[in-house]
């Protein structure tokens, strides 16, 4: 629950949630940099999606993947990220009950949606680097379609499940109506079971996330190797460079990843059990590192890769950080 501040949301309503007195040099900087998050947020995100729409070479059933994850960042950076700027900023909530579980659903699965996306386009990668020949194949159309339905179908039933059916508190409804429930309050809040469960769509995504991307991290370091074993001298310095190049591309996506996302989802499953001693603003602080993986995600997975053959059809935007046409990126 939030710290007395002698300030309320309500203040002609008895019970209501304390509003952060903050003073207008600290509320304007706040604004200012989650404003820049939410912009920056949307106009990559809808960069990304407005570039596979317009180049019909980007239209491949790989690309699907990133332009639904674009769309799904577009709609949190839209939608989510705003209202959360004056929940974060002044401690209250205007909108209203329903509202508040609408927004707080809608986040739960916008972010869910956007990590799942993230582990099958590491799927998607695992089968081009390290599977080539069988890449068309496995990754087909249909099983585009099936990763892209799964990526939003899933996080949506168990979000707005979870929190309009009141799961979330199953275990500790006490604790909540008495410490935390107040009114003009919209505080995310979850019983140990629902941590532990809601905390499973970041670890077994990030875990696929990590070995797959280890695995086509040493299976294009072995393949740069033999390169450079059959190879001329002024070739060898070239694969050299492009192997590095895509080490540190891969470092960049895990490494984004999980600072982003590692420090909420932690904090998550460990509050319930320290009888939620985490200070509001600090847990706040955190679900704002986790958003911006939705701000950097266009810059990492589309801006960071780039195409020598815009004009075939075996160029992905930001699918092929190694192999284009056979070469190595």
């Amino acid at each position: 629950m939030q710290t007395t501040t002698g300030l309320f949301c309500y203040e002609s309503l008895s019970g209501s949630c304390t509003r952060y007195a903050r003073p207008l040099s600290i509320q304007v900087p706040m604004f200012t940099a989650m404003g820049l998050a939410i912009l920056v947020t949307v106009m990559g995100n809808l960069l990304v999606i407005t570039s596979i729409a317009h180049f019909k070479q980007l239209q491949t059933s790989t690309n699907q993947l990133l332009l639904s994850l674009a769309v799904c960042d577009l709609l949190l950076g839209g939608f989510v990220m705003p209202c959360s700027a004056v929940r974060s900023v002044q401690g209250c909530w205007y909108l209203g009950e329903f509202m508040c579980k609408l927004h707080t659903s809608t986040d739960i699965m916008l972010s869910s949606s956007s990590i799942l996306h993230l582990s099958f386009i590491s799927i998607d990668r695992y089968f081009a680097v390290c599977r080539p020949m069988r890449y068309k194949l496995i990754i087909s159309n249909n099983t585009v379609w099936i990763m892209v339905a799964t990526s939003w179908l899933v996080p949506a039933i168990f979000a707005f499940g979870m929190i309009f059916s009141e799961l979330n508190l199953k275990g500790r409804e006490v604790f909540y109506e008495t410490n935390v429930k107040c009114v003009g309050g919209c505080q995310v809040f979850f019983s140990p079971m629902a941590a532990v469960a809601s905390s499973f769509c970041f670890y077994i995504p990030g875990f696929i996330l990590i070995c797959l991307y280890f695995k086509i991290y040493w299976v294009a370091r072995a393949q740069a190797k033999s390169i450079k074993d059959l190879s001329r001298q002024v070739r060898e310095a070239d694969s050299g460079r492009r192997a590095r190049r895509g080490a540190n591309i891969l470092a960049i996506v895990v490494g984004v990843f999980f600072a982003c996302w590692c420090p909420f989802f932690l904090c998550l499953i460990i509050d319930p059990f320290i009888l939620y001693s985490v200070p509001p603003q600090f847990a706040d602080t955190l679900v704002w590192l986790g958003y911006l993986n939705s701000t950097f995600n266009p810059i990492v997975y589309a801006f960071f890769y780039t195409c020598k053959n815009i004009d075939t059809k075996s160029c992905h935007l930001p699918t092929r950080p190694f192999y284009i046409k056979g070469e190595l990126l």
